[in-house]
């Protein structure tokens, strides 16, 4: 896996747009790690006005960006690092898979007891601190994803707005009890930049 280099401090639509230039002729497996400023991001079949708070957005000056893959509603900030990865194999289901099984690999090797989930989630000691979406290109795989490391939780739950129904699914009252930041559980990491080069390291070597 090639780590790909790109400038930092873009907008999130600006990384997104990455991907889909970087899939275009592909020829091995790539990756990079991006920090945007505060954004929602709903997948391609969502309905934005039932998923996002958007006057809490607006007042805040929070990004709402929709991107071209399924999954639900997700808020990131300076303290979520994203996670993109292209493949040149188009069995998008298989390299989906794998590669949340390799994120899962490097948060194990940190010393969390993480897990991959059915929805493409990653749990920590039972509680989401990534989640995930991919889609398909002719010639191509899209992954990308977000993890907690330091995000603000607040800002999280009031951004985002789902329906009573899908926390029930999960089994809590809002969508604070399902999520946490690894931070506190990662001493000997100080920021979320040596958090990301740890990402680089484990998964390009």
């Amino acid at each position: 896996m090639k780590h790909v280099v790109l400038p930092t401090g873009q907008p999130l639509q600006w990384y997104l747009d990455q991907e889909i230039r970087l899939a275009q002729d592909v020829q091995e497996e790539l990756f990079f790690c991006w920090v945007v400023e505060p954004t929602v991001i709903y997948g391609r079949h969502q309905d934005m006005q039932a998923e996002v708070n958007i006057d809490y957005c607006r007042a805040r000056d929070i990004k709402v960006v929709q991107r071209k893959s399924g999954g639900g509603c997700v808020y990131a900030d300076r303290g979520n690092l994203m996670l993109s990865f292209i493949s040149p194999d188009s069995h998008s289901e298989a390299v989906f898979e794998r590669f949340l099984a390799q994120v899962a690999e490097v948060l194990r090797s940190l010393g969390l007891n993480a897990v991959t989930t059915a929805h493409n989630d990653i749990l920590v000691d039972g509680r989401k601190v990534s989640g995930n979406a991919c889609y398909a290109l002719p010639n191509a795989t899209i992954v990308h994803g977000t993890l907690l490391y330091d995000v603000d939780l607040d800002a999280l739950e009031q951004a985002i707005t789902p329906s009573a129904a899908k926390l029930q699914k999960h089994a809590v009252q809002s969508v604070r009890q399902r999520v946490m930041n690894i931070r506190p559980l990662l001493p000997d990491i100080s920021n979320i930049e040596e958090l990301e080069q740890q990402f680089i390291h484990k998964l390009t070597h």
